[in-house]
C-alpha cells in the first residue's frame, strides 16, 4: 500500500473522529453564539476532510490496478461517512426538518449516482488499462516476430553464401583434379618417351659395339 495514501488516511481518520466529537458537543451547547462558532469550526474541518478525500482519491488512482481497487473501495466508505457527518451537522443547524429530509434524500441520491458513476469510471479505466496492456503485448509480439523473421532471413542469406562458397570450392577442386590428371598424362607420356629413347640409345650402342668387334676381328684375322 502507498505510504502517501496511508499518511492522508491517518490524517483523515483523526480529523473525522475529532469532527464527530465536536458535532456531538456542539449540539449540547445552550448558547447559540457558542454553537454557531463551534459549527463554523466544524465546517472548516469538513473542508479539510474533503481536501484529504480528494488527495487520497488522486493517490489511489495512480497505483497498480490491484491496490487501486482496494483503496478506492475504502475511499468510498470514507466519503459515505463524511456525507453522513455533513447531513448530521445540517440537520442540527437547520430549523426546518422537512427541508432537511428533502436535502438528505437529494444528497443521498446524488451520492449514489456519484458512487455508481465513480464505479463505472473505475471499470472503464481498468478496461482501458487492460486493453492498453493487451495492445502492448501484441506490439511486443509483433516486434518479436519481426526480429525472428529478420534473423531467419539473415540465417538463410548466410546459408546461401556458404552454399555458394562450397560450390565455388568444389569447382576449384574439380579444376585441380583436372590439372592433376593432365599432369599425370604428361608425366606418363614423358616416361614412355624416356623409355623409348633408352631403347634407341641402347640399340645404337649395341650396334656400335658389334661393328667395332667385327672390325677388330677382321683386322686380326689378316
Amino acid at each position: 500500500m502507498s505510504e502517501v495514501f496511508e499518511g492522508y488516511e491517518r490524517q483523515y481518520c483523526e480529523l473525522s473522529a475529532n469532527l464527530s466529537r465536536k458535532c456531538n458537543a456542539a449540539a449540547l451547547l445552550p448558547d447559540q453564539g457558542q454553537k454557531q462558532q463551534r459549527f463554523s469550526e466544524i465546517r472548516a474541518g469538513l473542508d479539510d476532510a474533503d481536501g484529504l478525500i480528494r488527495k487520497m482519491d488522486l493517490e489511489a488512482r495512480s497505483l497498480q490496478p490491484g491496490a487501486k481497487a482496494v483503496l478506492l473501495a475504502k475511499l468510498r466508505e470514507y466519503k459515505s461517512d463524511l456525507n453522513k457527518l455533513k447531513r448530521e451537522i445540517k440537520r442540527i443547524t437547520s430549523p426546518n426538518a422537512n427541508e432537511i429530509a428533502r436535502d438528505e434524500l437529494l444528497e443521498s441520491g446524488m451520492a449514489d449516482m456519484h458512487t455508481v458513476s465513480s464505479d463505472q469510471r473505475e471499470r472503464v479505466a481498468m478496461s482501458v488499462e487492460r486493453l492498453n496492456q493487451s495492445s502492448d503485448r501484441i506490439t511486443e509480439s509483433r516486434r518479436t516476430i519481426m526480429e525472428t523473421e529478420e534473423l531467419g532471413v539473415s540465417i538463410l542469406q548466410d546459408l546461401h553464401q556458404q552454399r555458394e562458397t562450397l560450390l565455388h570450392s568444389h569447382k576449384k577442386l574439380h579444376g585441380v583434379d583436372d590439372a592433376i590428371d593432365k599432369s599425370k598424362k604428361v608425366l606418363t607420356s614423358m616416361s614412355r618417351r624416356m623409355t623409348k629413347h633408352k631403347w634407341i640409345v641402347g640399340s645404337v650402342i649395341g650396334a656400335l659395339v658389334v661393328a667395332i668387334l667385327f672390325v677388330m676381328y677382321f683386322k686380326l684375322s689378316r
